[in-house]
């Protein structure tokens, strides 16, 4: 094993902001520190935050960004981050002494890691996340891909290495940029034997978890839909909503049209600790998605024991084997989600047999130590070129 090197993290987002993206950052930092790494994490100033501590071994640096809220960024937002990071990287990699930097997300961070190339040599990869690759969500984000695509491109073959999180948007990295490797490392979660579900039998009501950003993206809308299809002869249930986004008043309007607005739970943005407690006590975990990356709400309820519905697209079908670590239906499609949730509802035991299938699944084959791993040897075969090339000079 080669010798420990001092690396730079960059995201715009790093928890209490943003959502799996930052978790991503948190983690994977903090894991690398585990391994003796030096890890410096670049990201975004907020409310009461100190502007520099160390997280679980790694040392975070926040800078001003004009953030308002926790659980979404601004365009103008993220270019307040890139023009303040670009501002202080190069100071902070040159005092640091910096080997290797990665850059989660393509847009508003890889620019300043290629910035800091540019300045010093210092060798990066990027993170692809999900909707900073084009193509993601087209019918919210083709305009922003058409403006940004060519920047992105030119980004990635500049990188050192352009990884994503699932094997789906590694895929679409590829139909954009077919001149660009694009390599894969899956998400991770972080399994804690201490909060993994256990009773399955379930209460008076049925508890329906939905965990994430309330966005289009994640189809709340389909979900109201379905949960109008469901039998009324079935067991009562309760939707928990454990998020916030632009999308709250739509989903609060829909359901008071719908009849259902006292059966649902919005918790707002949660924290980790309130959420193992919140996975541990729902019944089925749902997330109707219309595209995703890797989502890490998906693994964290996986890894909590509960059984997940989730519909077919990029990221869920790298995870889920229908019917033996969860259930799959066909996004935007009410019918066939209203069904699953029937299904499950009504049996206690298929939904043990789900839940427990399904962390041991999350327990096999996703953690933030393998992720880490996987990064800490990108970012050493970097610094080792880097050096070679230096002292062959």
């Amino acid at each position: 094993m080669s010798e420990p090197r001092r690396l730079l993290l960059l995201n715009y987002e790093f928890p209490p902001l943003g959502g799996g993206g930052g978790n991503a950052t948190r983690e994977i930092g903090r894991e690398l520190a585990a391994m003796g790494e030096t890890v410096h994490v670049l990201t975004t100033a907020w409310r009461g935050l100190a502007r520099t501590e160390i997280d679980g071994g790694a040392h975070i640096h926040r800078i001003p960004a004009l953030r308002m809220r926790p659980d979404r960024c601004s365009v103008a937002e993220m270019v307040a981050y890139m023009v303040s990071a670009t501002a202080r990287v190069t100071a902070l990699a040159r005092r640091e002494k910096i080997d290797a930097a990665l850059a989660f997300f393509s847009l508003p961070t890889a620019p300043v890691a290629w910035w800091l190339k540019r300045r010093t040599g210092i060798p990066y990869a990027v993170s692809l996340q999900g909707g900073d690759v084009p193509g993601f969500t087209p019918d919210q984000l083709k305009l922003w891909h058409s403006i940004t695509g060519g920047a992105i491109t030119a980004l990635w073959k500049d990188a050192g290495a352009v990884v994503a999180n699932s094997d789906g948007l590694a895929e679409l990295a590829r139909a954009h940029a077919p001149g660009v490797d694009v390599g894969v490392i899956p998400a991770g979660v972080p399994v804690d034997t201490g909060t993994a579900k256990v009773d399955y039998d379930g209460g008076r009501e049925i508890r329906l978890l939905f965990v994430g950003r309330l966005v289009h993206q994640k189809g709340l809308d389909v979900l109201m839909d379905a949960l109008a299809q469901l039998p009324a002869s079935g067991p009562d249930w309760r939707l928990i909503l454990a998020g916030d986004g632009p999308e709250w008043t739509a989903i609060a309007g829909k359901a008071a049209r719908l009849g259902m607005k006292r059966q649902l739970d919005f918790l707002g943005w949660c924290g980790k600790a309130e959420l193992a407690d919140i996975y541990r006590k729902a019944d089925i975990f749902v997330l109707p998605s219309r595209d995703e990356g890797m989502s890490n709400a998906l693994l964290e309820a996986m890894a909590s024991g509960l059984p997940v519905v989730c519909t077919d697209v990029a990221g869920m079908r790298d995870v889920i084997t229908p019917d033996d670590n969860g259930l799959i239906v066909m996004p935007e499609n009410a019918a066939q989600l209203a069904q699953a949730l029937t299904r499950l509802m009504a049996d206690g035991a298929l939904r043990a047999r789900l839940g427990r299938s399904a962390r041991g699944h999350v327990q096999r084959r996703f953690s933030w130590t393998r992720a880490a791993r996987s990064w800490r040897a990108i970012l050493h075969r970097l610094a080792d070129q880097r050096a070679n090339k230096k002292a062959s000079a």
